[in-house]
């Protein structure tokens, strides 16, 4: 087993995880699984088994660093002409994943009783169902930094035992969820019962795409797009803490990302393997999540967990696949929605970006960071008012 401190031996094993599943996608059957899942799964089995430990600072290091990397890594790519149309699609369907999210959170805590959880929270019995609620309604509208926020607000942070199993449950079930997702386009009987989504190609004009198709990828184009992403996020932080916006990194991000490559096209072309790079350590962030996925402890502290975020999770994904029928948006709408919604701004575009529905990769950032607006709300309010 490799221990917490050996941060190089980790990012390799991860590195190796990620370059073992992009070989697997090339076979007949890891092609149906998609790259996506095959990493999730083996980065879970391999935590599990006791090869790589569950938490690190190795992990720390991917989700700090690179994670916010990747998004104008996409980004740069991004066509602002197309980007309000696209937008306006995925923004519906996020609403319809949300809606699934409270759906989900209502139908558990009325068939599960939760009083028994958080003993040592401070809480009332009878308030504890909606404080639960609040909680995972927030995550799955949100994102993490929306689930500490009700933990503190509902006082469920208090009980330590009870929110290490909370966060247990969500790591183990957003890792199964992310490969749930990844799964879904390639059924083909749920596929044909929604239209067809427009084949996309990374968004450029056609001019520049032609003269992208003739470029190499350079160790100059590499490095200048590494540069560029990492100045980029380096300026939003920077832009974050002047103006006292804390929450404000990915939105911040995204404009000055869209705007660069809508003043400076030729960008496209000087940071030409930028995406494919994003891919790369979009697969690295992928077995980060799920490696913290720790079945033994969730399952020694809260199993009735297991079933409330399996309610939840499952009622989310029936709502938005009935509802995104009806309203007929696309299979990569609803997904790249939902993947905003369950996990966050960073893993829609990821997503995005590694099943190739390059017109979702701007609108998944944006639709994320709606949701972290949003999660504290709804939870708050699920939490006083139910």
């Amino acid at each position: 087993m490799l221990s917490p401190d050996n941060h190089l031996g980790i990012f390799a094993a991860l590195m190796g995880l990620a370059a073992i599943a992009f070989w697997l996608q090339t076979t007949r059957i890891g092609a149906l699984l998609t790259g996506t899942v095959l990493v999730i799964l083996m980065a879970i089995v391999a935590a599990n088994a006791g090869l790589i430990p569950h938490q690190a600072l190795a992990y720390d290091f991917v989700f700090t660093y690179l994670v916010p990397v990747l998004i104008p890594l996409f980004l740069l790519q991004g066509d602002v002409r197309r980007l309000l149309r696209e937008a306006s699609r995925t923004t519906l369907a996020f609403i319809v994943a949300s809606a699934g999210t409270v759906a989900g959170v209502l139908l558990a805590i009325s068939l599960l009783d939760l009083s028994a959880l958080a003993g040592n929270a401070n809480i009332a019995a009878k308030d504890k169902q909606s404080a639960i609620a609040g909680l995972f309604a927030a995550t799955y509208i949100g994102g993490s930094v929306n689930y500490a926020a009700l933990g503190e607000m509902t006082g469920l942070s208090n009980d330590a035992s009870f929110f290490s199993a909370a966060t247990a449950a969500d790591n183990l079930f957003s890792a199964i969820f992310l490969g749930v997702l990844g799964l879904l386009p390639g059924m083909q009987w749920l596929a044909r019962r929604f239209n067809d989504h427009p084949q996309t190609k990374n968004p450029a004009s056609s001019s520049e795409e032609l003269e992208r198709n003739t470029v190499s990828i350079t160790p100059t184009s590499l490095c200048t797009a590494l540069a560029v992403a990492t100045l980029l996020v380096t300026l939003s932080d920077a832009f974050s803490a002047w103006l006292n916006f804390s929450g404000g990194r990915y939105i911040i991000l995204t404009i000055l990302t869209l705007a660069l490559a809508t003043m400076v096209p030729k960008l496209r072309v000087w940071c030409t393997g930028g995406f494919e790079l994003g891919v790369v350590l979009s697969f690295v962030f992928f077995g980060s999540i799920a490696a913290g996925a720790d079945v033994v402890a969730m399952l020694s502290v809260a199993p009735i967990l297991i079933a409330l975020v399996s309610i939840l999770l499952t009622t989310h994904l029936i709502c938005l696949l009935v509802v995104g029928r009806w309203l007929k948006l696309t299979l990569p709408e609803l997904l790249t929605a939902s993947n905003a919604a369950v996990l966050g701004a960073t893993t829609a575009p990821a997503m995005a970006a590694a099943k190739g529905w390059h017109d979702q990769i701007t609108p998944g950032v944006l639709v994320g960071v709606l949701g972290y607006s949003l999660g504290t709300l709804i939870g708050g309010l699920l939490f006083n008012f139910l």
